[in-house]
């Protein structure tokens, strides 16, 4: 077959520069060119010609286009997205430590501050404001400022945080400063969650990105205490290691997403928003062609699907894909929408909040989160005065159930991508075996057994977050993505504080003996919510 040029042709004298290129002719596509506009007006040169990675350096998804086999990013591709992904890494690191601090640090923080447990309590429910308030800002602010304001904003939001608390001020102080973490981290729940939950192979990279939480979880008690018990630091000495870790992160995350500008999500978002019209599945993010072998489908894509198409398989591939879509008629955008990429953004929050995927979804993390954190904020108690554990014992016991929920996002991302046809059926499987296990470690009065019975808990709870991601992604238009997960995340975090408390005022009349019905209830639930979600596509590996 012989090569053929691509290019495009300057209009009107002030017209857009255009990318010239090389590529196989199919005969088939031999009627076909393909167009792509720079952004730069009234520049010509070939030294100002955008490249397909030049131009993905923002690491948004690729729409799904006409005449195009969709294509997801992958961890490693484009070749910035290494750099990325291992920053996100990183910065649920931190989350994760930021979070299991607080049940380590709050006798010392009592003792300090000379404060009862009811007044304690406002280090768990602070982080809600923060978290609330990320879910109703987290949009807006990829519209003005792209991935690289959501990396800076919440870095800086950790290491001003830290900074404070490490001055150890007046407890009101320490209240709001718990908000300013909370904020970050929901800034980054929600906008990490969403990109690596829309790339090929999204279980087991989101199980990796979760299983860094639970690795910070995991060590950051246990170094809290050392520090505390074996080497005479005060409560807040703990926090000069988290400066140090979010100083990494200041310039870590900014430095690896700072080309994702605003400007960047804003044409990305635009040109989704026009896909959305154009989609056979009217943008629902499935993912899933509907091909149509009419004589329709092989004509030339029209000079709006043309300026609007940077994306290309020609030069996503650099080759054709040869495959075809039936398109619906639509219109160009209006030139008032074009000035203002940012007037229906919090529409789209809106939109997203009333979506029966997004309440579904909530719920279902309002109630896994809950039951995860009860029983890991439980546990050594329920063992200290149920099973007759000792300290040490009992506290082995809670470091176990961490790290099933650690080991088990390292492993089952890659267990329910590959044997499974969809996360609904992975995590519906999942689900039962969680409540055989809670069902053992209940009814069977023995220390060891229920040892064995909460690690094994801890593993097979690990990947609902992670799944519950990817199932929003599949569900949901692409540019409700953030907004939707932004607002699940916060009220998954509500859960991680207030049902944890709920079990203690139960607790406290009635004992701890039951944290066990509370937290199998509490799975039966989120088994029926689960169950509630539509169907699911196949499994998108690259």
């Amino acid at each position: 077959m012989a090569p053929r040029k691509i290019f495009g042709v300057n209009r009107n004298g002030g017209g857009s520069s255009t990318m010239t290129m090389e590529m196989p002719t199919y005969p088939e596509e031999s009627k076909q060119t393909t167009q792509w506009t720079s952004t730069k007006a009234n520049d010509t040169t070939p030294a100002n010609l955008t490249t397909f990675d030049e131009a993905n350096e923002g690491t948004l998804p690729s729409p799904t286009t006409a005449n195009t086999t969709p294509v997801l990013q992958r961890w490693n591709h484009p070749r910035i997205n290494i750099i990325r992904v291992l920053a996100t890494f990183w910065d649920f690191m931190i989350l994760g430590a930021n979070d299991a601090a607080y049940g380590a640090l709050i006798p010392y923080l009592e003792t300090y501050y000379g404060i009862d447990y009811i007044t304690i309590s406002l280090v768990f429910l602070s982080p809600i404001v923060g978290y609330t308030a990320s879910a109703l800002t987290n949009n807006m602010i990829h519209n003005r400022f792209g991935q690289r304001g959501v990396a800076a904003i919440m870095s800086v939001s950790h290491l001003v945080a830290y900074i404070v608390i490490a001055l150890h001020p007046p407890y009101p102080v320490l209240v709001v400063v718990f908000m300013l973490a909370g904020f970050g981290n929901g800034l980054g729940d929600s906008g990490w969650n969403a990109w690596i939950g829309d790339m090929a192979n999204a279980n087991e990279v989101l199980g990796f990105l979760h299983g860094m939480y639970g690795f910070g979880a995991l060590l950051s008690p246990l170094i809290a205490t050392s520090l505390i018990t074996q080497a005479g630091w005060e409560w807040y000495q703990f926090y000069y290691f988290m400066i140090g870790a979010s100083l990494i992160e200041v310039f870590f995350l900014t430095g690896a997403f700072w080309k994702a500008t605003g400007e960047v999500y804003r044409a990305h978002a635009a040109t989704l928003a026009a896909a959305h019209h154009d989609s056979p599945d009217g943008g629902s993010g499935t993912m899933t062609p509907v091909t149509d072998e009419s004589p329709e489908s092989g004509k030339t894509k029209s000079p709006w699907q043309q300026r609007f198409d940077p994306f290309h398989d020609a030069f996503i591939m650099n080759k054709p894909i040869r495959s075809s879509r039936k398109l619906k008629s639509t219109s160009s955008p209006s030139f008032l929408q074009k000035l203002n990429p940012l007037k229906k953004a919090p529409s789209t929050t809106a939109e997203a909040v009333n979506n029966r995927v997004t309440i579904l979804s909530a719920l279902f993390l309002l109630f896994y989160v809950g039951a995860e954190v009860s029983v890991g904020g439980w546990i050594v108690t329920f063992m200290l005065r149920v099973r007759s554990g000792t300290q040490f014992a009992s506290g082995v016991v809670a470091t176990g159930f961490w790290l099933g929920v650690t080991l088990g996002r390292f492993v089952l991302g890659f267990v329910t991508a590959r044997c499974f046809p969809t996360e609904k059926h992975a995590v519906a499987t999942y689900l039962v075996i969680c409540i055989i296990l809670q069902l053992l470690f209940w009814l069977i009065p023995s220390f060891n057994v229920s040892a064995v019975m909460v690690g094994l808990l801890g593993f097979f709870i690990a990947p609902f977050f992670p799944a519950a991601v990817v199932a929003m992604t599949k569900l949901l238009p692409k540019r409700l993505h953030v907004a939707a997960v932004g607002f699940a995340a916060a009220v998954g975090a509500s859960g991680a504080t207030v049902l944890p408390f709920a079990v203690g005022a139960i607790a406290q009349s009635k004992g701890v003996m039951v944290l066990q019905p509370i937290v199998l209830a509490l799975l039966v639930v989120i088994t029926f919510i689960w169950l509630l979600l539509p169907k699911l596509p196949k499994q998108r590996m690259s």
